[in-house]
Formats: C-alpha cells, sequence, structure tokens
C-alpha cells in the first residue's frame, strides 16, 4: 500500500510505512468487514482508507491528488467518491471497535489499576457557511461567537486516562427544530446505516448523548466517569447517566429553572451557594455540599456533590462542579474534571491538522462534507488535563 503514494520524500515515505504497519497490527481490514464495508470489486475498503490516512499523515490534499497529471493514484475518483458516500458502511462500529481494542490491549495493560479512566463527552461547531444546499444543513448557535451559523453539531463521546485521548463515537447533529433546518434529508432506504443516523441527527443531542454511552459500554471500554460541561448538565441527564451504572463530573451553570433539594429546600445553584459556609482565606475549594437531584427509576433519592471552586481568572467568582460520587473527596473531583481539557485539544488538532469541514465538501450526510468527513481520527497524547477554566 506504501507505493500507492509517489516516493518524494523520507517523511511522506515515513508516514506510508506507519499508516501499512497500523492497518497490519490491528487488523483494521477484519474490523472493516466486521462494520458492514464490503465491495464487489475494484480495491479493498482497507487499501482505500489506508490510502485516504496515508495522505492525511503526509499533508497531502486528495482532490488534488487524484487531480494530478502525474496520475500517482492506482485507481480513479469515482472509487473513492463511492467509498466516502456509501450509506451502508457503519463508521461508528468501526471506530468503537477499533478504539475499543486500542484501550483494552494497547493502554490499559500499561497503566497503574488505581488511574482513573474516564468517557468525555462534548460538541464543536462544523461550521459550512459557505453551503447552502448541505442535506441537513442547520442554523446552529456557536458557543464561541455567540451567534448562529450554518453547519452542524459534532457531539463526540472520546475516553481518557488523562495522558491519552482517544474518540469513541460521533454523530453530527442538524437541529432538533425543523424551523432551524435549512435543507431536508434525502430519500433513503430504512433500513440502511445511513437513514438510521440522519434520524439521529434531528434528536436532542441530550437523547444522543445517552445513546453514544450505551454503545461504547456494550464494547466494554474500562471507564469509571462521564465527564462534560455545563451545556449537557442537567439534573434528568445526570439521573440517566447514573441508570447506565456510571457517575457524572461535570461543570454547573446558574439557571433560574434548575434546583438542587437542600436541608428541605429546592434551591437554584446562587442560592445554594449563598447557603453554603465558605472556606476563609484564599483557599482554592471554597465549599462542598451533598444535594438532592431528583429520584431514579427505582425510586431511591439521586444524590450528587457540588464542589465550589474559586474562578482563578476572577478571584471574587467562584464555578461549581458536581459529582454523583459522593464519596469522592473535592480535591479528587476538581483532579478528574481537568482530564475534560484533552478533548478540547482533540477538536483543535481535527480541525488545525487535519482540516476537519475543510479538507472535504459535500451535498449529501454521508459524504465527506457530512457525518464522516472526521472518521479518521489521531490518538491524542497529553498531559493530565488543565486546572478548571
Amino acid at each position: 500500500m506504501a507505493s500507492m503514494l509517489p516516493e518524494k520524500t523520507t517523511a511522506e515515505n515515513k508516514s506510508a510505512s506507519y499508516a501499512a504497519n497500523f492497518f497490519k497490527e490491528l487488523r483494521i481490514g477484519q474490523a472493516l468487514r466486521k462494520s458492514n464495508f464490503s465491495k464487489q470489486g475494484g480495491f479493498s475498503c482497507k487499501d482505500l482508507l489506508q490510502f485516504l490516512v496515508t495522505l492525511v499523515f503526509s499533508g497531502k490534499n486528495l482532490w488534488r491528488y487524484l487531480d494530478s497529471d502525474a496520475g500517482a493514484a492506482p485507481f480513479q475518483k469515482d472509487a473513492v467518491y463511492r467509498f466516502l458516500n456509501d450509506c451502508h458502511y457503519n463508521w461508528r462500529k468501526f471506530l468503537l471497535f477499533l478504539s475499543s481494542k486500542i484501550i483494552r490491549t494497547r493502554i490499559v495493560p500499561l497503566t497503574d489499576e488505581k488511574r482513573v479512566n474516564v468517557f468525555i463527552i462534548d460538541d464543536s461547531l462544523y461550521s459550512r457557511s459557505r453551503s447552502k444546499a448541505v442535506e441537513l444543513l442547520a442554523r446552529v448557535f456557536d458557543h464561541v461567537s455567540n451567534r448562529y451559523v450554518r453547519g452542524f453539531r459534532m457531539l463526540t463521546l472520546g475516553w481518557s486516562d488523562g495522558n491519552t485521548f482517544l474518540p469513541l463515537a460521533f454523530s453530527l447533529l442538524s437541529s432538533e427544530k425543523e424551523a432551524n433546518r435549512l435543507c431536508g434529508m434525502d430519500p433513503l432506504d430504512k433500513r440502511t446505516n445511513g437513514y438510521q443516523r440522519r434520524q439521529e441527527a434531528i434528536r436532542k443531542s441530550t437523547d444522543v448523548l445517552l445513546e453514544l454511552l450505551k454503545q461504547a459500554k456494550a464494547y466494554l471500554v474500562p471507564a469509571g466517569y462521564l465527564l462534560f460541561d455545563s451545556w449537557f448538565a442537567f439534573p434528568g441527564v445526570i439521573r440517566k447517566i447514573r441508570e447506565q451504572g456510571l457517575h457524572t463530573i461535570c461543570m454547573l451553570k446558574s439557571l433560574p429553572t434548575v434546583k438542587y433539594e437542600y436541608q428541605g429546600q429546592k434551591l437554584t445553584l446562587n442560592k445554594l451557594y449563598a447557603a453554603v459556609r465558605k472556606k476563609r482565606g484564599r483557599a482554592r475549594i471554597l465549599a462542598s455540599i451533598v444535594v438532592g437531584i431528583g429520584q431514579l427509576e427505582n425510586g431511591e433519592q439521586a444524590m450528587a456533590r457540588i464542589v465550589f471552586v474559586r474562578d482563578r481568572r476572577a478571584r471574587k467568582k467562584w464555578l461549581a462542579l458536581l459529582s454523583t460520587d459522593t464519596e469522592l473527596p473535592d480535591e479528587e473531583v476538581v483532579r478528574i474534571y481537568g482530564k475534560r481539557w484533552s478533548i478540547e485539544v482533540f477538536f483543535k488538532m481535527s480541525k488545525s491538522y487535519l482540516r476537519l469541514a475543510k479538507e472535504f465538501q459535500g451535498r449529501s450526510y454521508d459524504s465527506p462534507g457530512g457525518e464522516h468527513s472526521h472518521r479518521v481520527h489521531p490518538i491524542h497524547h497529553a498531559g493530565s488535563g488543565e486546572p478548571v477554566r
């Protein structure tokens, strides 16, 4: 497969060699077959995917490469188009199968059993600002610019041990509100994987979150906590995560409609902070209390610990973290939540280095401009995470 790329530089040859070894050692062909990847003739799905991965890590642009006069590619454009646009391929299953295998066989055996492994979920803007006719294109809210833009929300579930981050599953979300969808869904066989992903794209993000988590757990990925920021931090969601047998650590936002049970009262986050006794001096952790967050399906009261932390950017302000593991020390709540930062670094790497949403463009939801353009994820190695921010 390395011969598919012209031998121009040592760096390109190394990229091709690394990709070939990776595909061989991890048995990528077998993983693809288990994920419904098959072709009746021509180059195999494994060969095409390995070619695309090699191009990414050698810094080459796919379409310019296929258009080049050198004729270096052993196949035509249509072979790549058909591979990237096929609605029957189950990219999510492939990514879950591959990432879980790497975690269980390559990473976990090298780390201490006491190390805390976590799931992390977050979304990032998948901008298509110049598009007009992309399937399921929607007006989505950009949390950075605080305005609506054209595109999708890229909801990603990942895994981290504090040093290594791997993506597990993803969903490119349109909008659950039909009024915010600029384009509809093309007719498609309801039995296909592509149809299921399109239906998922117009569901509530919190419902999709729970489904991604359920699928990841089915692959026996070892993790004790799910980390996320305040955009998903609602008691109803946290309770459903607890019912899946997983603890949550998340950032909280004070909302007038969200209340917590404390000493027989239902209080907002701001009123909770006013009611608790704070530590004196310049303590980083100002206070912590155990509150109720409603009832589980079995009728049991769901409890959680809220830790109030001094905001290092404005010392007179505070941040609040919630942990459903009420036995976890306050310092551990803060330390473990710091691992969430690795998914932010992952998004940055995907957009800057892999040119997410820029390298490929298409109108179909299955095309490179649709769900699967971020299918090739690097394994990201980072530190133990930054402090709460």
